[in-house]
């Protein structure tokens, strides 16, 4: 057997003995948190074998294949065992979808922005306004009454994009000439702004309601519910929405993680790389800096607001608070820890913030409570004279800047980097 022969066939052993070791922990893992729900280690080491689907020696279309398995199937199961899990998930995929986004701008442009939820905020009002009885407040009734159908939702999700997109281009065009501190500082000001204007707008035109927030909002159509109950699933629309949105968020991450991978392999993205190494050398090779700056903006602009349109339908209510200035830094903590510039290291960040904010801390604060009202002694430490201010969960931000220097000591590449070299190479590693 010559060498080449020896060599596929030891590939195609590895690659059917890590089939079986992640399918047999999907699996393991799956059954295990579907026979203890509230089990917040079992959910975890289910999240975990998505990760280890990902390090698998397997075919593109195979770890495809698998991660749909587990993303489209297994996992809205589990969440119809415990809808927190679906929750969860879903929040993930909102905040994967603005990595991704905060991702092309940082990652790929070099430009640091740190108003980035402005756009975000810009999606979310958007449908809120028109998807309400909001718009009432300022539109003429010649323009026909307010909220408008479920089924203009999806019109909005295409408007959201546009409108994000010219806000960004808005935003390009002053700091053009500014790199840097001084870029971070304006895109901060421009985040501001944009808070401060939905917090004062109420007077003399009430157009965002100011402090107090727009709710009722309008939550898309289910249109499949005649097929259910055709088929004799008639579930109510509590039990479907959950669901609905999770899928929707679902499709949106695909659709940015396709356009993102598109984007980076294509001269664009080759264009972006240049002028984030040396914007000098760029203009000297021909890149139009003008052209590829605003484009940048734009894109990461465009999913924020889409995200945006969708998190103003699931939440129901929205008001200032909800796009603070932390909201940037911890998108932008997302990309750091998961590498700036590679598409699975911004999943990979923002899955694991969004899972330590919402489950761990929490999880942590919970049953360190359920301790303190048993009268549990550690130590000779009766845990009911524990001060309620050492709870985990309000130390969130202090957790999160704790592992970020702790990424620049050792780490500064973040976790996932990367890889560098042409796309079909890169392509290649992964079979």
């Amino acid at each position: 057997m010559s060498a080449e022969a020896t060599e596929e066939h030891q590939r195609g052993t590895t690659s059917r003995a890590h089939l079986v070791g992640v399918l047999a922990f999907v699996a393991i893992t799956a059954a295990a948190v579907y026979a203890a729900p509230g089990s917040l280690m079992l959910f975890l080491a289910f999240q975990a074998s998505l990760l280890l689907l990902y390090y698998a020696r397997l075919s593109p279309g195979l770890r495809t294949a698998l991660a749909a398995l587990a993303l489209g199937g297994v996992l809205p199961f589990l969440g119809t065992v415990n809808g927190y899990y679906l929750e969860v998930a879903t929040q993930v995929g909102i905040f994967v979808a603005l990595a991704l986004g905060l991702n092309i701008v940082v990652g790929l442009a070099g430009l640091l922005d740190l108003g980035y939820v402005a756009f975000f905020a810009v999606g979310a009002y958007l449908w809120a306004i028109f998807g309400s009885r909001q718009a009432n407040e300022f539109m003429a009734s010649a323009f026909g009454s307010f909220p408008l159908g479920p089924g203009w939702f999806f019109v909005f999700l295409g408007l959201g994009v546009a409108v994000a997109a010219g806000t960004g281009v808005l935003l390009g065009l002053p700091v053009l000439r500014l790199r840097g501190d001084y870029l971070a500082i304006v895109t901060l000001g421009f985040g501001e702004v944009i808070r401060v204007l939905a917090n004062n707008l109420d007077k003399p035109v009430n157009l965002t309601n100011g402090p107090k927030g727009i709710t009722p909002i309008q939550r898309p159509p289910l249109f499949f519910g005649p097929w259910l109950e055709a088929l004799g699933w008639g579930a109510t629309p509590a039990a479907l929405y959950p669901l609905y949105f999770y899928f929707l968020v679902l499709g949106i991450v695909v659709v940015v993680v396709l356009a993102t991978q598109r984007l980076q392999d294509s001269p664009i993205g080759r264009a972006w790389e240049a002028i984030r190494e040396d914007e000098a050398a760029a203009v000297a090779m021909g890149v139009p800096l003008v052209r590829m700056k605003l484009l940048s903006f734009a894109c990461g602009a465009s999913f924020a607001g889409a995200v945006g349109v969708l998190f103003a339908a699931k939440q129901f209510f929205i008001n200032p608070e909800s796009f603070t200035f932390m909201e940037s830094i911890g998108v932008l903590a997302m990309i750091i820890l998961g590498g700036m510039g590679s598409i699975p290291g911004a999943v990979l960040g923002a899955t694991a913030v969004t899972v330590l904010n919402l489950q761990v801390l929490k999880g942590v604060s919970l049953w360190l409570n359920e301790l303190r009202n048993a009268g549990t002694t550690i130590f000779g430490y009766n845990l009911a004279n524990l001060p309620t201010q050492l709870e985990p969960a309000k130390y969130e931000r202090m957790v999160f800047g704790v592992i970020l220097v702790l990424m620049m000591i050792f780490r500064p590449q973040g976790i996932l980097p990367r890889q560098r070299g042409a796309p079909a190479a890169r392509r290649g590693a992964d079979a």
